[in-house]
Order: structure tokens, then sequence, then C-alpha cells
């Protein structure tokens, strides 16, 4: 049976929301550009997961300007920013932050006071997120996933908007340790960065080596990006579509009835539920950023390989194989 808000059309506060979200894409990508130079298809797919409230992970060798790309978002989007250096020797509390102990003037009473780390921010930068242990790694898990912080028994909210974007090296792998499945599954988006084409690497290099630079002006607050992200999630999802969606992932299951043969042979674990849930929240968010109230499946696909690529779990025949997570994602 299909839904009431399936079948429902927008009314007119959503359709003006609409187009304001229209706008607001289009200026925020040419803020952007004034400091990012091509990688486009990243930058549409950075504003797909911050329209839909998920996390991104990027993946690119250094020098390509990540850390760049989230600052001047962050700027762009007049959001609080943190960033937070990933070292083998930093703590969980150097992130969520910690209790200190203080006295009181002229009373001489002791209490604690709750420290707020770096995590208490609208948009937090873990930078080479996997240079840090485990234990450090797992400090973000609630916050990613419930924008809460639990410190000492207490638990504290998050500002809202709140986003991690999280940076990693895929080539050097000394001192490095791989990221949890189950932290990664909390990551909507994997993006994978490369290098520039020659004429936009000459034009990196003009425009870095001078005395100017790009100003940002920001072009959306965090209340108008919540309204914006509720405004995503109400767009009516076509039961075709999450349909496609939930075979797509299933196909992925090397157990399941849908897997295809490549799958089979060379995955061991497939994406789970969420993959679904992402897929649908990524296309609802394209569609908007295009001004239409409804999805396709075309906008499935468009954000496919980045819900799905960190998300499938390859065997020892697949790594001698040769044989790249990417291509095993066949999209019908």
């Amino acid at each position: 049976m299909t839904s009431a808000s399936e079948t429902s059309s927008p009314d007119a506060n959503d359709i003006a929301l609409l187009e304001r979200l229209a706008q607001a894409r289009t200026q925020l990508t040419q803020q952007i550009a004034q400091r990012i130079v091509g990688q486009h298809h990243v930058v549409d797919d950075l504003v797909t997961a911050l329209l839909a409230g998920g996390h991104a992970v990027l993946v690119g060798v250094p020098g390509l300007a990540k850390t760049l790309l989230v600052q001047t978002v962050a700027q762009a989007l007049d959001l609080t920013f943190s960033r937070v250096q990933f070292t083998p020797d930093l703590m969980p509390s150097d992130i969520t932050g910690t209790e200190l102990m203080e006295e009181e003037p002229g009373t001489g009473k002791r209490a604690f006071r709750f420290a707020p780390g770096p995590v208490f921010g609208n948009m937090v930068l873990a930078d080479e997120i996997n240079r840090a242990p485990p234990k450090t790694q797992a400090a973000l898990l609630q916050a990613m996933q419930e924008r809460t912080v639990t410190v000492a028994g207490r638990t504290y909210d998050l500002p809202r908007p709140f986003f991690v974007l999280a940076t990693q090296n895929p080539v050097e792998q000394e001192g490095t340790y791989p990221l949890p499945e189950a932290q990664l599954d909390r990551f909507m988006f994997e993006l994978n960065i490369g290098y520039p084409t020659r004429e936009e690497e000459e034009q990196i290099v003009r425009s870095t080596t001078g005395d100017t630079q790009g100003k940002i002006t920001p072009v959306l607050g965090g209340e108008e990006l919540l309204k914006l992200q509720r405004l995503v999630r109400r767009l009516p999802a076509p039961p075709s579509l999450v349909s496609y969606a939930v075979a797509l992932v299933r196909s992925t299951r090397p157990d399941a009835p849908e897997a295809t043969a490549k799958v089979k042979k060379y995955v061991s674990w497939g994406a789970g539920p969420r993959a679904s849930q992402y897929l649908v929240l990524g296309a609802k968010a394209r569609a908007a950023m295009d001004g239409r109230a409804m999805p396709d499946i075309a906008d499935v696909k468009s954000v496919a390989k980045s819900v799905l690529r960190h998300r499938l779990v390859v065997n020892f025949q697949a790594e001698a194989d040769g044989i790249p997570t990417e291509s095993l994602i066949e999209l019908p």
C-alpha cells in the first residue's frame, strides 16, 4: 500500500523551498569554484551529502585540496568549523572533550566542568582519520549516528546541522589503522578525488602562486540548511525507485538471489540496509538540487557508486586477481 506521503504533492511553501534549494546549490558551487578548480563530480556529491544530512569520507593522495574543499564548504555555509588532525597518540577525549576539576572563587568548592572538544561544531574535519587507532576512531561513532556525545555518564547534544567529513590517503599505509566496517557504514559517501587535468593543474598553479585568494561569501546559514534537509526528506520516493534501490543493494550480497556472478565470486560481505536508505536519500537530494520534486532511477544511479564502494568487503581472490571494488557494482 502506498502511504499518503508518497502520493501527496508538495505545497506552496515546499515549492518555494525547492526553488531556494536549487538556487542555493548554484550559489554554493560558484563559491566553491573560487577556491577549488575542477572536481565538479566531487563537489556535487559533497553538496548532495550535506543536503541529505549525511557524512562523507574523501579519499585521495596528498595535495589534491581535500582539506581546502571542506574548509571552503564550511565558509560558504556559514557553519562553525572544527579540524581534528588524527595522529597515533590522539585520545578519544581530544575529540569529544573532557571534564575538568575547577575551584569556585571565594567559596573554594571544587566541581567538575565539561570542556567540549572539537566535535562540538557544525562541520568537523577528521583529517587523515585512519592515522588514529580504532579506540580513537570509535569516539566519532556515537556522534555520527546519534548526534550526541556521552562523557562521564552524561549525554550532550551536538549542534545542528552536524557533519563529519573525513580524509584518507590511499597510498601511504604505514602507521595507519583501517576504519572498522561499522564506522565506514556510517559515512553516506566515499568520494574519490583524482588528479586534475593538465589545464586544471595549470589553472591551480596560476591561482595559488599569486598574491590574491578568492573570497568566500556565505550563501546559507545553519537554520536554513536544516529546513532544506527536512524538505529533501519530505520529497516523495516512488515505490519503483525504492524497489530499484533495494534490489541494487541486495545484488552486492553474495548469498542473495539478486547477486551477480562477479559478486558471488569476489565479495565476502555486501552492503547493508543503511546503503538502501542512503541511495534513496541521495536520489532525493539530487532531484532537489535540480529543482525537481520527485527523484527517478537516474538519480539513484548517480549516487550509487559513492554509496556502495566502501561497503563491499572483497575476498582474497579479488585481491589476488586485482579486481577493483568499484567494478563489482553493476547498475542495471
